[in-house]
C-alpha cells in the first residue's frame, strides 16, 4: 500500500482484524494449488499469505509498510515478505498468480498497478483480488469532508487517499494492459466495525490518516466525535457502527 497513511500494525490485527476475516473468501476464488508461485500484493501482517500457503502454494507478502511487513515477519517466519511499492515494483520472479485483498483502493495510479501486476504474471497467469468498489464507505467520507470544511476550511477531496472504481472502469484499465476479465463482482458488504462505539475511532485511526495531517492526537479525538455525530443518523445500528462498505471482486488472466 503506497498511500501516507501510517499503518499501525498492533491497531489493524486487534481492531481491525475483519479485514483479513472477509478476504477469506477471495482466497477462495484463487483456487491456488500446491507448487503454484503467489504474490500477495498489499499483504498487510500476512494473514491471508498464510492462509494461501495452506495449499502447498510458494507465496510471497509484499507490502509498502515496513511495520506491516515487520509484524507479518514476525508471525509468519516461514513466509518470505518484502518491502515494495504497487505502482512501482518489479520482480524478476514470474508468478502463478498475484493476489490482493483491500489493498488496491490505497493505490491511487491504478494503471501503473495493473503494469506491474501484469509484468509480474507468467503467460495464462491470473490476478484474483478484492478493494473497495465505487461508493465505499461514502457516509464516512461525507462526514469527514463537512466537518473538515465547515470546521476548519479544509478541503477533504484534495486528501481523499482511495481509488474506488467501478467494474467498468476497472475491467476497461485490465484490459487495455493485456488482462483479460474473467468474472467481475460489484456488491455491498455492511460492515460491523469491532469494539461498539469505539469502532468508528479505530476504523478513523486505523485507515484515515490522511485526511488529519496536521492534527495532534487530542485534536484528532475531538474530530473524531464530530464525525461521529455526523453519520451516527445512518450508520450506528443496534449498538454497533455498520460501515457501509462496497467491494469489487475481479479475476483476470494474462493473455498467453
Amino acid at each position: 500500500m503506497n498511500a501516507s497513511n501510517v499503518w499501525k500494525a498492533d491497531l489493524y490485527d486487534d481492531k481491525l482484524h475483519y479485514v483479513s476475516r472477509f478476504g477469506k473468501s477471495i482466497v477462495g476464488l484463487l483456487h491456488s494449488q500446491k507448487g503454484e508461485r503467489i504474490l500477495d500484493l498489499g499483504c498487510g501482517t500476512g494473514d491471508l499469505s498464510y492462509e494461501i500457503s495452506k495449499s502447498g502454494a510458494l507465496v510471497t507478502g509484499m507490502d509498502s509498510s515496513d511495520e506491516m511487513i515487520a509484524k507479518a515477519r514476525e508471525k509468519y517466519p516461514s513466509i518470505p515478505f518484502f518491502i515494495g511499492d504497487g505502482e512501482t515494483f518489479r520482480t524478476n520472479e514470474k508468478y502463478d498468480a498475484v493476489f490482493s485483498n483491500a489493498a488496491l483502493h490505497w493505490m491511487k495510479n491504478a494503471e501503473k498497478v495493473v503494469e506491474s501486476i501484469e509484468q509480474a504474471l507468467l503467460p495464462d497467469g491470473r490476478f484474483v483480488a478484492e478493494f473497495g468498489g465505487k461508493g465505499n464507505v461514502q457516509t464516512v467520507i461525507w462526514g469527514i469532508t463537512e466537518v473538515l470544511g465547515q470546521e476548519y476550511g479544509v478541503d477533504a477531496a484534495k486528501r481523499n487517499p482511495w481509488y474506488f472504481p467501478s467494474i467498468g472502469e476497472y475491467s476497461a484499465l485490465l484490459e487495455k494492459c493485456g488482462l483479460n476479465v474473467t468474472y467481475a463482482h460489484h456488491f455491498l458488504r455492511p460492515t460491523v466495525l469491532p469494539d461498539g462505539e469505539k469502532g468508528l475511532y479505530h476504523w478513523l485511526a486505523g485507515f484515515a490518516d490522511d485526511f488529519f495531517p496536521e492534527f495532534s492526537e487530542g485534536e484528532k479525538m475531538v474530530l473524531y466525535g464530530k464525525i461521529k455525530d455526523k453519520i451516527e443518523p445512518y450508520l450506528w445500528k443496534d449498538g454497533v457502527w455498520e460501515a457501509d462498505y462496497s467491494r469489487i471482486q475481479i479475476i483476470a488472466v494474462k493473455a498467453s
